[in-house]
């Protein structure tokens, strides 16, 4: 099974999420390349896509939702999972699960939408993102939880070889 996963990220914190979940699926034994969504240009090489974005002002970066639309019909063909990342703080905020992943779901006919907890660091971040993120009082920190990031890799991993390879 030929796995494909790829995440939108504005500062680093989701493309590393896609990577370590890339990692995770190697260990599990599948074969798996992590490309950034705007690099893709074909789906034809695999069988399963596993795709995330970082979420600013509740909505995924732009490239994954390009990707979505470059691609909707082959992502609607094969197993898809996808995840959010974001929320930040103790306790984790927003609550509320982005939009883009509720309506992703249904159009991409996609098996879960996973949403995990982000990143801020304010050396990362414009002067117009320090303002903004002052304001709201954001609090800096790694909020990303790497055994959960396992644990749904490790699901995927399982539904996967499971999954009957259609050639």
């Amino acid at each position: 099974m030929n796995v494909l996963v790829s995440a939108a990220s504005k500062h680093g914190a989701t493309r590393e999420i896609g990577e370590a979940i890339a990692g995770a699926l190697l260990a599990n034994g599948l074969d798996v390349e992590f490309v950034e969504p705007e690099r893709v240009d074909s789906l034809a090489p695999y069988e399963a896509v596993i795709l995330g974005s970082g979420i600013y002002a509740g909505r995924w970066l732009e490239p994954a939702r390009r990707f979505t639309e470059r691609f909707h019909a082959e992502l609607r063909s094969r197993p898809v999972w996808i995840f959010s990342s974001g929320p930040i703080g103790e306790p984790l905020a927003p609550t509320e699960e982005p939009a883009d992943g509720r309506r992703l779901m249904r159009e991409l006919d996609a098996r879960e939408h996973r949403v995990f907890a982000g990143r801020l660091n304010n050396a990362d971040l414009g002067w117009v993102e320090r303002t903004i993120t002052g304001m709201l009082k954001a609090p800096n920190g790694d909020f990303r939880d790497w055994d959960a990031i396992r644990g749904w890799t490790d699901e995927i991993a399982l539904a996967l070889r499971r999954e009957p390879v259609h050639g």
